[in-house]
């Protein structure tokens, strides 16, 4: 076995694809999940039979710091994904990203401390970036939190960087944009279009179709943290994880529709919009600082690579079994 890692919000999208991969690759996990009374590890629930029942449990609740160190106690080093993550809902409930987002990466944080943990990945996200002022976007770009969700993450990534530059805490910040893939949740565009069209819809109900987003495929971000796992370089460093390939949602959405074989009107549902002012209208990665400390780089970049993450999202959507877990028909926030 290799050193314990403990991956918070495990039982989410890209926190179950990791588990799966550091399983894979020998590494003793334990999986820190959203406790709840049903006993549910979300997405874990469904992970592959050579991983199920391969890695350790651990059911709390991020913004408790007694849990969070209770789970921090053993492990050598830290994958910190837990956060709520939905822009439509923290203009409803800012209040609990402020706790989730900013408190429990605190409350992991003072344990890693405490703690002599090896080295923390702490998980940013591109939405901190707001509008690109330039393109493309790289680490030195200005932060603007245009939702109470980027703010939050904002408050995050400095909690993160004042624990290693007051503590020497060995924290990196990874910053992936818009990751998608199998088991994302159905409030993200992709899944969106994609839940739609397998459900027979052909008038598909989006938000605005304007806006550029540099979309990275599960498995380039999953390969990203597991290389800043391993980068002991990485450490005190913001690094951007993005596909260096820009595209619009209404290319997006004609994209998939390619890919499904299907014709589609695009109708403009105002319950998708943003608030004007809150829409972040351009996001495009510079992935170069991660080539150059992490040695990574994505395997679905550019156009031709986007579709064939695309294909083998779709691929995944649209099997009975798991298009049966989504509401296509309702607006998730």
């Amino acid at each position: 076995m290799m050193e314990k890692v403990l991956i918070t919000g495990a039982d989410g999208f890209i926190g179950s694809h990791l588990t799966e991969a550091l399983v894979r690759a020998g590494f003793n996990i334990r999986a820190f999940t959203l406790y709840n009374s049903f006993g549910s590890l979300g997405w874990l629930d469904q992970c592959a039979a050579d991983v199920k029942g391969n890695f350790e449990v651990f059911s709390g609740d991020i913004r408790d710091p007694h849990g969070v160190r209770a789970a921090v106690s053993g492990c050598e080093s830290i994958l910190h994904l837990a956060a709520l993550i939905a822009i439509p809902y923290s203009y409803h409930s800012p209040d609990t990203y402020i706790d989730t987002n900013i408190k429990g990466t605190l409350n992991m944080l003072q344990a890693a401390k405490d703690l002599g943990v090896r080295q923390i990945v702490h998980t940013s996200t591109s939405e901190v970036y707001g509008t690109a002022q330039f393109v493309p976007i790289t680490e030195d770009h200005p932060l603007q939190g245009q939702s109470p969700y980027s703010a939050s993450k904002i408050g995050a990534d400095q909690i993160a960087m004042s624990f290693y530059s007051s503590f020497d805490t060995p924290v990196v910040t990874i910053r992936p944009f818009n990751t998608y893939g199998p088991r994302q949740s159905a409030r993200a565009v992709i899944p969106t279009i994609i839940t739609q069209i397998a459900n027979g819809l052909r008038r598909i109900k989006l938000g605005a179709l304007h806006p550029t987003r540099d979309f990275s495929f599960v498995e380039d971000t999953v390969s990203g943290f597991i290389a800043a796992l391993k980068c002991p370089e990485a450490v005190g460093q913001v690094i951007n994880l993005g596909s260096n390939f820009e595209i619009s949602i209404g290319a997006t959405a004609q994209c998939i529709a390619e890919v499904m074989d299907a014709e589609i009107e695009i109708v403009t549902d105002d319950i998708r919009l943003r608030p004007p002012k809150s829409e972040v209208e351009r996001l495009f990665a510079s992935n170069s600082k991660a080539q150059k400390v992490l040695g990574w780089s994505p395997d679905h970049g550019g156009r031709d690579g986007f579709l064939r993450g695309i294909g083998k999202t779709v691929e995944w959507f649209t099997e009975l079994s798991n298009l049966s877990n989504y509401k296509a028909g309702i607006y998730n926030i």
